[in-house]
């Protein structure tokens, strides 16, 4: 299983974020910058991010993003869920055998490992 650009982008942003002072705003430009991330990638992982809210926009001249919530209240799992949807390494709802599949039990085990495994680790954690 591979985790996609936009979940890793999104996770060292939100990690820049933790790093910074309470309620201090980065642009998406600075972090572009910071990360060498494309600009335009990271605007739109913002936007689902603001959507989840996990951060909160300040407009103005020294505007940008900062998180809604304290680091220690925002775990991987939900950065990566806000970005990507449902954690599922298998999407066995599309299979024509998902009632009756042996392997089923597999996929649901990686599924719950990974989603304890991602929620366990909050922003602060990350911190260094």
């Amino acid at each position: 299983m591979k985790i996609s650009r936009k979940a890793e982008y999104g996770v060292r942003a939100m990690v820049l974020l933790a790093k910074g002072k309470s309620k201090e705003a980065f642009s998406v430009r600075e972090i572009s910058n910071i990360e060498k991330v494309p600009f335009e990638f990271l605007a739109k992982i913002f936007s689902s991010l603001e959507r989840a809210k996990l951060v909160a926009a300040k407009h103005g001249a020294n505007g940008g993003y900062y998180l809604a919530k304290p680091a220690k209240a925002i775990t991987v799992g939900s950065v990566v869920e806000a970005l990507e949807g449902k954690i599922t390494p298998v999407k066995c709802f599309l299979c024509s055998k998902a009632g009756k599949c042996a392997s089923k039990d597999v996929w649901d085990k990686l599924r719950d490992s990974l989603s304890k495994t991602l929620y366990s680790i909050k922003l602060s954690d990350l911190v260094k």
